[in-house]
């Protein structure tokens, strides 16, 4: 299931980096985190390790990820390396605007639970991770201009 929302954020691409690098900044805006936390030595950059327990729909997931690609002030993509989820692939991107930043989460899941779980996820998956999604973007956003 593939699932992609944007915003428009007042803030130039400088000041929102730090908002999705940052584990403090990170659980200030991503609501549905209980826990972050990078797990190997490195900080920055492809191939960083980090662990998130995350509760959705009544459910804690713990999943372990790794950076895929860091690209500074524009793009940072990690997919699960272990966890409640058989795949989650994400990508957050900044674009820079003349009034600040477009910003875009894309979320390419698969969830637990063989069949029961496509179906789900078919058929309520997009609605309830979008909604999810736009909340977190409205923090973000809040965060980032404040």
């Amino acid at each position: 299931m593939k699932v992609q929302r944007s915003i428009d954020i007042g803030a130039a691409p400088e000041k929102i980096w730090p908002c999705l690098t940052e584990p403090e900044k990170i659980m200030k805006w991503f609501n549905l985190l209980r826990k972050f936390e990078y797990t190997g030595e490195k900080r920055r950059g492809a191939g960083t390790t980090f662990y998130y327990e995350e509760k959705s729909s009544g459910q804690l997931m713990k999943l372990n990820y790794i950076v895929t690609e860091w690209v500074e002030n524009k793009k940072l993509a990690f997919k699960v390396t272990s966890g409640s989820l058989k795949k989650d692939d994400q990508v957050w991107s900044i674009e820079t605007t003349p009034t600040g930043s477009w910003f875009t989460m894309f979320e390419d899941m698969e969830m637990p639970m063989g069949i029961m779980g496509k179906i789900i996820g078919a058929l309520f998956g997009e609605m309830m991770i979008g909604k999810s999604m736009e909340k977190i973007l409205t923090n973000l956003k809040k965060l980032a201009e404040a």
